[in-house]
């Protein structure tokens, strides 16, 4: 059976969602390599896995779901990554798809979508649960763009952090990078947004999803 020979990481903050999922899949013999509770995480089991499938929440700590999608395409690049997530906004979802992710089932809806989800991108191909498809399906017909982002991924990365209260040499820690370094990524990506202060990068991370409220 074609379950059988399926590896899986799993992403997501959320202990209890993780174990649900793991219990699921394991049913249905799919071969669970690792869990992650945030971003960096999950790209560091790819590196060292290399999964068939990645299972990745939107909204993760450290790196978002869609920076996750963008280091993994470049450490895994064969692993084909599907989106779970509670945010069905339009822009949330044409930007994992622009990321590169190759199915988004919402957690609202029953396993079974996940299941198909799994099979479907295993065959190359690329699944949308139904409430998700309404919204692609709504965003094409509206012509509906991504925000305007003028930041590179790292400086993404930095962003986020800051949000979640780091301070530069915390996050100069996680990224292996100097401090000076990131303390250089702050500092341009605080002028490219025109923004002066921890407040407002937490407030632009916030409209663009980063984070949470």
């Amino acid at each position: 059976m074609m379950n059988a020979r399926v590896s899986v990481v799993l992403g997501d903050d959320h202990p209890l969602v993780r174990q649900g999922v793991r219990r699921m899949l394991e049913r249905e013999e799919f071969d669970i390599l690792g869990e992650a509770s945030d971003g960096l995480e999950v790209v560091c089991l790819a590196e060292q896995h290399h999964p068939d499938v990645i299972l990745l929440d939107l909204s993760m700590p450290t790196l978002n779901g869609i920076g996750a999608v963008r280091e993994l395409s470049r450490v895994s690049p064969l692993t084909k990554v599907i989106i779970l997530t509670m945010h069905t906004e339009e822009h949330y979802i044409l930007e994992a798809l622009r990321a590169g992710v190759k199915g988004c089932v919402s957690k609202t809806q029953a396993p079974e979508h996940l299941l198909q989800a799994i099979r479907e991108v295993c065959r190359g191909g690329v699944y949308l649960s139904p409430s998700v498809s309404g919204v692609v399906v709504q965003g094409y017909l509206s012509k509906t763009d991504t925000p305007y982002d003028p930041l590179t991924d790292r400086e993404r990365q930095v962003l986020q952090l800051i949000a979640e209260g780091k301070t530069t040499k915390e996050i100069a820690v996680i990224l292996g990078v100097s401090v000076k370094t990131a303390e250089s990524h702050r500092s341009s990506l605080m002028s490219k947004l025109d923004v002066h202060s921890t407040a407002e990068v937490v407030r632009y991370a916030i409209r663009r999803g980063l984070v949470q409220p």
